[in-house]
């Protein structure tokens, strides 16, 4: 069909729709341009990497880029074989800043068609096509990639007066927030990463988990997507040794109630804390998927029933790609993970398409272990 574009709106019908511009949403993009997929656009409701750019400016990447490619070591954070974060930004662990800079230097270098600012409000399936609304007009494509992350839809608080919190992701610098003494709901990832901040900068910081301990409690977990990661153990470890972070496990938040001089926060074990400053929700995401949510049948874990090509079982021709995507007890939330899925809903989409499989590319991405098609093998093993 004609393409219809001005200055302020798209309306075109496309192959392939890929939703979202991070990790994911390039990642899958570039494979789709390398199997010569031509008729395809990644829409972005804001610019290339921005739920990276919108990260506390404190905070990191847990997972460590380091350039390997020599030894056949690819970068733990690179989403196209032979790039390097790590090597790019001689950074083993990159701010979201830099990040996102690495993914905007793929997407131009292999000319990925994105339409940023590009918000897509409703996804409807009208036979063979799905019609998207979005803030730039309507955009029909055969086949939709759903790559929205997890950053931008925070999980705010489920308890009483959840809404006197204040969610971590939407913390632009903790060097900004005003006070001597905070308290941080949720102690896994992100909850431990906003209490390390605030202690290095001499604040007193309470951690209140319904889970356990994990900086105390053995755990048995091996997989980094279950338990926390060394480099939040070795961090954690610092603060602790200063005196000035509690954490009380096994307990949740019930109440939270704003009074002139503070606040007062009602625990499930009977205890009330008195805390002056507004406490910080680490309670995690709820996914992009949930924008989408009645294209998919949800299982009683809370993940999308996916076929072993990461489509909908649902809505045919509706792929996820990215940290919401889980098989059972494979969990793909980390990069080097959910990277591993990018050639293969391409080449599969490809093949619908009727486009001829060029096998250097998908030889490329197997020998860089990025084509990850046999799930079996992913069950967690340790020996030590």
């Amino acid at each position: 069909m004609d393409e219809l574009q001005t200055e302020h709106s798209i309306q075109k019908a496309y192959d392939v729709a890929v939703v979202g511009a991070g990790a994911s949403g390039i990642g899958l993009g570039v494979v789709l341009a390398q199997l010569d997929v031509r008729n395809f656009v990644v829409l972005e409701r804001e610019t290339i990497g921005s739920s990276f750019q919108k990260w506390p400016q404190e905070m990191r990447l847990i997972t460590p880029s380091f350039p390997g490619q020599g030894f056949g070591a690819l970068d733990l954070n690179a989403i196209v074989p032979d790039s390097s974060p790590g090597y790019t930004f001689a950074r083993e662990h990159l701010s979201g800043e830099e990040y996102a800079e690495y993914l905007q230097a793929i997407a131009e270098h292999f000319a990925v068609p994105v339409a940023e600012y590009t918000d897509v409000t409703c996804v409807e399936k009208q036979g063979e096509f799905f019609v998207l609304q979005t803030s730039n007009g309507t955009v029909r494509c055969r086949y939709l990639v759903w790559a929205a992350g997890e950053f931008q839809y925070p999980q705010d608080a489920s308890f009483e007066g959840g809404e006197h919190c204040l969610h971590s992701s939407r913390v632009r610098s903790w060097a900004e927030l005003e006070g001597d003494s905070f308290l941080v709901i949720g102690g896994n990832e992100s909850g431990m990463d906003a209490a390390y901040q605030l202690v290095c900068m001499g604040k007193q910081v309470k951690i209140v988990t319904a889970g356990k301990n994990q900086l105390a409690e053995d755990d048995d977990a091996v997989d980094p997507s279950l338990t926390l990661s060394p480099f939040t153990y070795q961090r954690m470890e610092e603060v602790m040794q200063t005196g000035r972070l509690s954490i009380t496990a096994n307990c949740s938040v019930v109440r939270v109630e704003k009074h002139t001089d503070g606040y007062v926060v009602h625990l499930a074990n009977g205890e009330v804390l008195l805390q002056p400053t507004r406490p910080i929700c680490a309670t995690g995401f709820a996914g992009g998927l949930s924008v989408i949510a009645e294209h998919f049948d949800w299982l009683s874990d809370g993940s999308v029933d996916l076929s072993l090509k990461d489509e909908s079982t649902k809505s045919e021709g509706l792929f996820v790609v990215g940290p919401n995507v889980r098989h059972g007890d494979v969990i793909l939330c980390f990069i080097y993970k959910f990277r591993q899925r990018f050639a293969v809903i391409a080449e599969e989409i490809a093949h619908r398409l009727g486009v001829s499989i060029n096998d250097a590319v998908i030889e490329y991405y197997r020998a860089n272990n990025m084509y990850l098609d046999d799930l079996s093998c992913c069950e967690v093993k340790c020996e030590c």
